[in-house]
């Protein structure tokens, strides 16, 4: 087992942009400091929690309804304009929320390895809600024909408190964090089999406080806000899945064991190790070359850890409050929405702070993404 890497020890002793724990006098300080290598690109009137964009320059984004019920799958236009993806049809409200041609529930979107559009439909309209039967689903969208190529019932792994947070892919698997009851989903691609693993895993259960901005978050009826497996990245040479609560720390398990469905139970728990205590998480995103990139919102900076656990800085800046779902495109552009999620009820003891626009941003940052992940 290697050792837990403490980024108390990275960001000690590098000047005000670096402070670990943050009292309110230190944090107005901090939040005063605009980068300017920090870009504004899009923003919206509603929270979104994550970006995604094609070689030829499309841009996906997903709201995850946190601030209120409306579009939950768009497509941004060159002047900014959103229009719902893949029409106004599956973006219906519906009451009670329906599976039946529509989304329940959108948490997460990226363009795949087969340059389709990846969907997950967490099923539940929220953590610690019961899931619409037959809502958990993963759908994989034609760019060309704008159409569902392919739709995944993940029944077969979820429990009854399932949220559906996350995916990323590795050759001939997908692998799928759940929010909600920790443990991870293995998705065979080839039939579409779900196998659930590492079910209620200690290094996959939130078991500490989650803090944004320097406060405690809690829910809408003033308990502490518990986010399971959620951020999950795929080394360059697919040996490796990384994955953390959001509470952190970061975890990685080797993949030969996730793949094989033979694997014991017992040994697959065992091979699971502690690699970077990261704290409190928004998103994640991964380079070529290895290199994490993980937003910490407490401090309002990004985090570039290498493979060995070695952690420097990226960025600290006031308008990166909680970075989510990263993306890195083939330009070496990192894309953040900033999306203040900590500002909503759920995190936020049932009240509704956000100041919007929510703005997505984007750093230059001469890196490539993980060729196995996406296009």
């Amino acid at each position: 087992m290697i050792a837990l890497h403490n980024r108390r020890h990275v960001l000690a002793g590098a000047a005000a942009l670096s402070l670990v724990t943050v009292d309110e006098g230190a944090f107005a300080m901090l939040s005063s400091r605009e980068d300017p290598r920090l870009e504004p690109v899009w923003h919206a009137h509603r929270v979104w929690n994550g970006v995604a964009t094609t070689p030829e320059g499309r841009a996906f984004v997903a709201f995850p309804s946190a601030d209120g019920p409306g579009m939950q799958v768009a497509e941004i236009g060159r002047d900014g304009t959103l229009s719902p993806y893949p029409d106004a049809a599956w973006n219906a409200v519906r009451q009670p929320p329906s599976p039946a041609g529509t989304f329940v529930c959108v948490n997460a979107l990226r363009i795949g390895p087969d340059r389709r559009l990846w969907i997950v439909d967490a099923g539940a309209t929220g953590i610690g809600k019961p899931a619409v039967p037959g809502g958990a689903r993963l759908f994989a969208f034609d760019l060309v024909t704008n159409q569902p190529a392919r739709i995944i019932d993940l029944a077969a792994g979820l429990k009854p408190r399932s949220y559906i947070d996350d995916i990323r892919f590795n050759g001939g698997h997908l692998y799928v964090t759940d929010a909600g009851e920790p443990g991870l989903l293995v998705v065979r691609l080839s039939d579409g089999h779900v196998r659930r693993v590492l079910d209620s895993h200690p290094l996959l259960t939130d078991r500490r406080p989650m803090r944004a901005d320097d406060r405690l978050l809690t829910d809408n009826r003033g308990e502490p806000v518990q986010v399971h497996a959620d951020q999950l990245e795929v080394s360059p040479d697919g040996l490796w899945l990384y994955v953390q609560p959001s509470c952190g720390p970061l975890a990685r398990v080797p993949t030969a064991l996730l793949d094989d469905p033979a694997t014991p139970p017992a040994r697959l728990a065992a091979a699971v190790e502690p690699f970077f205590d990261s704290g409190t998480t928004g998103g994640t995103a991964i380079d070529a070359d290895g290199n994490l990139y993980i937003s910490q919102p407490d401090e309002r900076l990004i985090l570039k850890v290498t493979p060995a656990g070695q952690a420097t800085t990226v960025i600290a800046d006031p308008r990166l409050i909680w970075s989510d779902a990263m993306w890195i495109d083939g330009d070496g552009w990192l894309w953040i929405p900033a999306t203040q999620l900590n500002r909503t009820p759920g995190m936020n003891g049932g009240q509704l702070t956000v100041q919007y626009p929510v703005w997505i941003y984007r750093m230059q940052i001469g890196a490539r993404p993980a060729p196995n992940d996406h296009a």
